[in-house]
């Protein structure tokens, strides 16, 4: 899907903005599953996710091209970091759309970095249809969530999992629209790895595997889960072309299971997942028995939780969507 110097030149833009995350093997993790873990923490990013990886490259290319036009697009939150983190760099005004009812502390994080927040519709699918109104209207050029040059920069992660973990016979991501899941099965198969790419999706929010299974896109009347990082109704086309050609199996888990799988993360390693970000443990917990001796990468991919959200974790139960 890339080539050698392109992956080389993706991680020489990042790098100028951070250094490579840590991947760990946690011992007390590893202890309470009986599995060697990799966990690869892009929690550990500028902006608290792996996004900004693709937003650091795509904003360097725009400008590049010559294109320094302000830029909009939709989000959930993560992505929505990303671009005015990566824009400022490049001298770009972000214009950020996000659904009612978002993240409060994203939006914040948001309007932080410098970027204008919209707010309107119910779920990520509405935002971005007004999105792309919106770019018309404005004249703004519109960042989609999916794009060849966001996989680019966010395959770097992978990358640097396999090489300072080796192969590892599974790796566990999240999908939300699927650039996450695309960089890993690029790096996978840019490296000649034998490694199996397993995907987690969550079951209120399952239009990826309900697509790979029938081999066509089929959307979803809802994308009710806190962990709104996978909260997507309509496969990327593109998307959905990488991963049914490139991914092995696509694990759905439910809420309940995603709030056990942070508070296994913070009891084991302290750190804060969001739910996306604990979503590949939470499939990883749920076929431990499987993995018994092999060797697993899992992609932490974010810590961008909301505070009552992760106490209401901490107090053993499991947030509302």
């Amino acid at each position: 899907m890339f080539t050698a110097d392109e992956i080389a030149d993706a991680r020489a833009i990042i790098h100028e903005a951070m250094p490579p995350t840590p991947q760990y093997a946690w011992p007390l993790l590893q202890a309470e599953l009986g599995i060697e873990t990799w966990v690869k923490h892009e929690n550990h990013t500028p902006t608290g996710a792996f996004k900004v990886r693709g937003g650091l490259v795509h904003m360097r290319k725009r400008a590049e091209r010559g294109e320094t036009n302000g830029v909009i697009t939709a989000t959930r939150g993560n992505h929505g970091q990303s671009i005015p983190y990566a824009a400022s760099r490049n001298g770009v005004k972000a214009t950020i759309v996000v659904p009612h009812g978002n993240s409060v502390e994203k939006n914040a994080a948001i309007k932080a970095l410098g970027a204008e927040l919209v707010e309107t519709g119910q779920d990520f699918d509405e935002a971005r249809v007004t999105c792309m109104q919106m770019a018309a209207d404005r004249g703004l050029d519109m960042v989609p969530s999916f794009h060849r040059e966001l996989v680019l920069g966010v395959s770097t992660y992978a990358h640097e999992l396999f090489e300072a973990a080796g192969e590892l016979d599974a790796v566990y991501v999240p999908i939300g629209m699927g650039s996450g899941c695309s960089g890993v099965i690029s790096a996978r198969d840019h490296l000649g790895l034998k490694t199996r790419v397993i995907a987690v999706v969550s079951e209120n929010a399952n239009c990826y595997k309900l697509s790979v299974d029938a081999g066509r896109a089929i959307e979803t009347n809802s994308a009710e889960t806190f962990a709104d990082g996978m909260a997507v109704r309509v496969p990327h086309p593109d998307a959905l072309e990488i991963i049914s050609r490139g991914v092995d199996e696509i694990v759905e888990v439910s809420d309940d299971q995603v709030a056990d799988a942070i508070r296994l993360y913070y009891r084991a390693t302290h750190n804060v997942a969001e739910g996306a970000g604990a979503a590949p443990l939470a499939g990883l917990m749920a076929q431990r028995e499987a993995m018994r001796g092999k060797r697993v990468g899992l992609i932490l991919c974010g810590g961008n939780i909301d505070t009552g959200k992760m106490a209401t974790v901490l107090e053993g139960k499991t947030p509302a969507p």
